[in-house]
């Protein structure tokens, strides 16, 4: 009965410690998956960085998006584009249009301001590049239009996969998950394309 006793205070001991390490854990990795460290300052600091890589991921997709946008519409209105480069110009649009407000909202919600600054966008076509694409019609606009949202598309998986190494907001990270899901699928649509 003694030992039975003895060992009971030990056991019971045991599980106390078990179960508040448990504890401890759990919310160790709740913030290590958060992006953040485990100690409090450290946090702090994850917190920070992961959340201005997030306002730069906004600042920056969100032109990239318009202008996706922007290169959707020349193809819709083109005359002589080719019915499967139209099909696929309404589906970036339709794709991209609601991810712009939604970035337009985190960056209102978050304080921030709108504009990049002389932040690198890639897979941006310069100004040269638009009016050329809009200066030509026929199957040379559906090669351009290909070639171009190809590099556009490429250098938007490129930002949503840097973020998705940062960040701890499930809603940046769900986000850049459908960019590079839908964008990387429409790559190899377009290269099939392009033949």
């Amino acid at each position: 009965m003694r030992l039975t006793s003895r060992l009971a205070i030990p056991a019971a001991s045991a599980v106390l410690i078990l179960a508040l390490s448990a504890c401890g854990s759990g919310d160790d990795s709740h913030s290590t998956m958060s992006g953040a460290g485990t100690t409090s300052s450290s946090t702090a600091e994850g917190a920070t960085t992961s959340a201005t890589g997030d306002v730069e991921f906004a600042q920056m997709m969100i032109p990239h998006h318009e202008q996706a946008v922007e290169m959707a519409d020349l193809a819709l209105a083109s005359d002589t584009a080719s019915p499967e480069v139209k099909a696929l110009a309404g589906q970036i649009k339709a794709a991209q249009d609601p991810e712009i407000q939604t970035m337009k909202g985190w960056l209102a919600q978050w304080g921030a301001s709108e504009s990049a600054g002389q932040m690198d966008h890639g897979g941006m076509m310069s100004d040269e590049d638009m009016s050329s694409l809009m200066g030509i019609s026929g199957p040379e606009f559906n090669q351009m239009w290909l070639t171009m949202m190809i590099e556009h598309h490429e250098g938007a998986v490129e930002m949503a996969q840097d973020v998705l190494a940062t960040t701890s907001n499930p809603e940046v990270e769900k986000l850049a998950t459908a960019v590079v899901q839908g964008q990387e699928k429409e790559i190899t649509t377009m290269k099939g394309m392009l033949g």
